[in-house]
């Protein structure tokens, strides 16, 4: 998660996913529309994200779950990877706006 540079630099959790990839971008194919995987962004940290994502969905009891139930209700394997990675994202980002936050307060202290 070095790949990040600093937290700040982002003004929200949606412009963190955009930077590492995991934003969602809208494709219309017939009359359905899905949502596919950005190919922009920082790959490393992609990758990284992406590592999280494989192993949560075969060992964590709530990512199995939650992909179940997204293949369940219609989606493909690739479409709930996709959204468990975005979900990753948002944890990253706000532990690292926790450690920020620890940082600058330990250093005013």
């Amino acid at each position: 998660m070095g790949e990040t540079a600093g937290v700040r630099r982002f003004r929200s959790k949606d412009a963190y996913a955009r930077h590492n990839g995991t934003a969602p971008l809208p494709v219309w194919s017939s009359n359905r529309a899905r949502h596919r995987l950005s190919r922009t962004g920082n790959r490393q940290l992609n990758a990284a994200l992406h590592r999280i994502a494989l192993t949560q969905a075969r060992w964590h009891p709530e990512a199995k779950a939650m992909i179940a139930r997204r293949v369940a209700s219609g989606d493909s394997g690739r479409e709930a990877m996709r959204i468990l990675k975005r979900r990753l994202s948002d944890v990253v980002y706000g532990a690292l706006q926790a450690d920020e936050q620890t940082s600058t307060t330990q250093a005013a202290a």
